[in-house]
């Protein structure tokens, strides 16, 4: 996916302010062997953007002058209630360097599991999104993920999912994390013998 920018001369609240004035978003690229860049960014261009999934999650080409950089989104900083970006972040990438990226989940055939067209269960996506590791050219816009042979009392676990060629999980603090959860959706009749075994205690009670 592709965007413009243009170099920026003047930073600090007051200049960022006024260039938000004119319709244009202030913004920084940093990584690589170079220094850090001030850019700006025609807002209403960069707003449409960013409703699109690819442009957070994907590898981006951004045009300075002619000349252009591959980049990823690193940051947002929106306005509290107004449709306003206030700055943004990006960060140049190394085409031979391995990187570490979130990418979106996209879950599909879960109405076709056993655990909900057999036992009504409900399907809680825990995690809408994973981080990974992978080099540039690796980088999926998103992980498709099968959920049609869920089962009741099981989960769906990182490891559980396959992964694109040259991808792997990122995953701190846990190995093997939980994306989905099935969760019951009513108690179960209990079976004649617990319903006998209760019984019988109630008569004890008595």
């Amino acid at each position: 996916m592709k965007f413009v920018a243009f170099e920026r001369a003047k930073q600090g609240t007051g200049a960022s302010r006024r260039l938000r004035i004119t319709g244009r978003t202030p913004g920084i690229v940093y990584g690589g062997a170079t220094e850090a860049s001030l850019i700006e960014i025609d807002h209403n261009a960069l707003w449409h953007a960013l409703k699109k999934e690819a442009f957070h999650a994907s590898v981006l080409q951004m045009e300075i002058d002619g000349k252009s950089t591959e980049v990823l989104l690193r940051d947002v900083q929106y306005h509290p209630f107004k449709q306003l970006v206030l700055h943004i972040d990006f960060q140049r990438i190394d085409a031979n360097t391995k990187m570490k990226k979130k990418v979106p989940l996209h879950y599909s055939g879960e109405e076709n599991s056993p655990a909900v067209k057999a036992d009504q269960c409900l399907i809680n996506h825990i995690a809408t999104e994973l981080e990974i590791s992978c080099m540039p050219k690796d980088l999926p816009e998103f992980i498709a993920v099968d959920l049609s042979n869920l089962t009741k009392g099981h989960s769906l676990h990182a490891k559980d999912i396959t992964l694109p060629a040259g991808v792997t999980v990122v995953a701190p603090g846990s190995s093997n994390p939980v994306l989905v959860a099935v969760v019951a959706t009513k108690a179960e009749a209990p079976t004649p013998q617990e319903a006998a075994a209760a019984a019988g205690d109630n008569k004890k009670k008595k």
